[in-house]
């Protein structure tokens, strides 16, 4: 269990055998592909061809996942939560014939798509069309009549909201004109103006001062009610047309599964050209540099040989650690905390693997908080089926897999408190028999909570002087001696000190302690850093250490607030008396309950780790590797 040896490769090929190279290390799947830095004229002087076939790919990827996209939209099914992926042989999974016929299929869906939305576009038109006309439909009136040569024709609406009658005001001129009202809505009130020609300014100015305002009808000859009728009758055909075209785009749902592979072939395709674009060279030759996993380096021998070129590998720098990709290595049991490692930030390849010494606490302390035989036997048996039968990968196979090792801690510590779903049994028992049950328990969250507290503090002081170990190793193998001893093995020795004067054996061993507390800034500190680094010291350590002991009493807070919730909900259920109302609201509360401390479990064990143990020792900030490989989402490949 550490972070996987690195060796920088560089390699010079033939440009005729590019494809066929990345090909098979994409296969290998150990070959990280970068793009090179320029050392000299000669190679500042090369290019970096590719750009073209990256953008084709981009393409091909885009246009299957709209067909997805289209086939959700038009052939809607109900994504299952787990769902087992099929397993595709390497041949097959390269055939080039099924991503040819997926990418017909998806050319297809865009035209469907376009059809359909230009007929949505006119069924639209004419829903506008006749909403405009509909106050027009009660007069027969062409609605393309503007008048004669001496008569004026307007058409106007005035807002149901004024309470001014248009009528009125149009009779305080002397305009010869006349205001037909023809229909209303909810918002407005709608009229046709007649007048004379040399009228119509006068009389349309007395009427805005009223409110009315013109409306310009939609430029259609005939009247309004032939025009809806004829527009009704389009939408008709317009919304055949429509169902027509979607129950085309409907039968493609049997190629969403085809489409789905395709898109993880379109993803592969994708990652070599962009691989093949960090390649730079001439007409001849190309030059590939990156990062290869040191186990693997005789296996790729092995690959290479079959091709014609030249290749080194080398360890990187002590200066390029920063820049050099992590993979951890780990166990069954280690690698499920891979999930916590990369939420909160991968180690730096010069650093160390926390798995290993994160996973007994993290799951120890997961089991301390749940505490319930009943969400562990949940919690296990979620763990290995969902493994073993969809084996899910990535974060949710990590996720599953902690699960499951969390589930065995939280079932042994159910165990040593006697909680099955709270009193779930006891109360069982009381309801059919009215008898007192209990199980066993070796101690009580509700009856034992200071003893709780103390232990729970007391593994907080060990996970913390863990860390401090940890650390004081690590600075001893970089010979920071003084570091080693004044940040930690002096804080032990005043630990041990303080335990001593307590149980009244000596006095010694602290006074030792605080001369080292004072010592140590007035030997590593400068000016008045000596003195104020003594004051800083003993206030940051004590306090720091203090608080950071403290925030353990989580541990028995959320042991404490589960078991309560999972007895209230129990203790509501038994009220009535009758077993299947006690069956009905126990299950629904627990199952709240489990959910709750599902998640609130998680994130409080998250940050014991992250913040109390991390901070002691770990040195984060290191890049994921991420070789040319098969990656997939819809299928495994063999």
């Amino acid at each position: 269990m550490a972070i996987v040896k690195m060796k920088k490769l560089r390699l010079l090929a033939l440009r005729d055998q590019q494809e066929e190279l990345l090909d098979r290390l994409q296969k290998f799947g150990c070959v990280q592909v970068e793009p090179p830095e320029p050392v000299g004229p000669e190679e500042a002087a090369l290019v970096l061809p590719g750009a073209d076939r990256v953008e084709e790919c981009r393409r091909e990827k885009a246009a299957i996942e709209r067909a997805l996209a289209l086939l959700d939209k038009y052939a809607f099914q109900k994504s299952k939560m787990f769902v087992k992926r099929p397993v595709v042989p390497m041949s097959e999974y390269f055939d080039p014939e099924p991503m040819r016929v997926a990418l017909e299929d998806a050319a297809e869906l865009e035209k469907l798509d376009e059809a359909i939305r230009k007929v949505a576009e006119q069924e639209s038109r004419a829903r506008g069309i006749i909403e405009s006309l509909t106050p027009w439909e009660s007069i027969d009136l062409s609605m393309d009549e503007r008048g004669t040569e001496t008569c004026a024709l307007t058409f106007g609406a005035v807002p149901n909201s004024l309470k001014t009658d248009p009528a009125e005001a149009l009779a305080e001129t002397d305009a010869l004109a006349e205001l037909i009202p023809v229909s209303q809505d909810g918002d407005r009130k709608y009229f046709v103006l007649l007048s004379r020609k040399e009228d119509e300014v006068a009389a349309l100015e007395a009427l805005r001062m009223s409110g009315f305002s013109q409306i310009a009808p939609p430029s259609v000859s005939g009247t309004a009610a032939q025009n809806i009728k004829e527009l009704n009758a389009k939408l008709e055909e317009l919304a055949a047309k429509r169902e027509q075209l979607t129950a085309v785009a409907e039968e493609f749902a049997d190629r969403r599964e085809s489409l789905k592979r395709s898109l993880d072939r379109a993803n592969t395709r994708l990652e070599r050209a962009e691989a093949a674009a960090m390649m730079p060279g001439t007409e001849s030759a190309v030059l590939l540099q990156g990062w290869l996993t040191a186990p693997d380096e005789a296996k790729l021998a092995d690959i290479l040989k079959d091709f014609t070129c030249a290749w080194e590998t080398e360890d990187p720098a002590p200066e390029e650690a920063p820049d050099v990709p992590v993979k951890l290595k780990n166990n069954k049991l280690t690698n499920a905390l891979n999930m916590v490692t990369e939420m909160y930030s991968l180690p730096a390849y010069d650093g160390l693997d926390p798995n290993p010494l994160m996973a007994p606490f993290f799951i120890l302390f997961y089991g301390i908080m749940m505490a319930d035989m009943g969400y562990g036997l949940l919690m296990m048996l979620a763990g290995a089926i969902i493994t073993k039968k969809y084996k899910p990968k990535g974060a949710s196979g990590h996720m599953f897999s902690l699960m499951f090792w969390c589930g065995i801690s939280t079932f042994i510590f159910g165990a040593l408190t006697g909680g099955f779903f709270g009193d779930w049994l006891t109360q069982i028992v009381l309801i059919t028999s009215g008898k007192d049950f209990a199980l066993p328990a070796l101690f009580t969250p509700l009856g034992d909570t200071l003893m709780i507290l103390i232990g729970c503090m007391a593994l907080g002081a060990v996970q913390i002087i863990t860390g401090m170990a940890i650390s004081f190793i690590q600075k001893l193998k970089k010979k920071q001696w003084l570091d080693a001893v004044f940040d930690e093995l002096t804080w032990w020795i005043v630990f041990a000190g303080i335990a001593l004067a307590v149980l009244k054996i000596t006095m010694i061993v602290l006074w030792i302690g605080v001369a080292m507390v004072v010592i140590g800034p007035l030997i590593r500190g400068k000016g008045m850093g000596k003195i104020t680094g003594i004051f800083a010291s003993i206030y940051s350590n004590v306090t720091g250490y203090f608080g950071d002991i403290l925030s353990y009493s989580r541990l028995m807070a959320l042991m404490l607030a589960g078991s309560v919730i999972a007895q209230v909900f129990n203790t509501l259920g038994a009220i009535a008396g009758n077993i299947f109302v006690f069956l009905i609201i126990s299950i629904v509360g627990n199952i709240l309950n489990f959910g709750l401390n599902l998640l609130g479990c998680y994130v409080h064990d998250l940050r014991l780790q992250c913040l109390e143990y991390f901070g002691k020792f770990y040195k984060d900030g290191g890049k994921p590797f991420r070789p040319l490989a098969v990656n997939t989402k819809y299928v495994d490949v063999e």
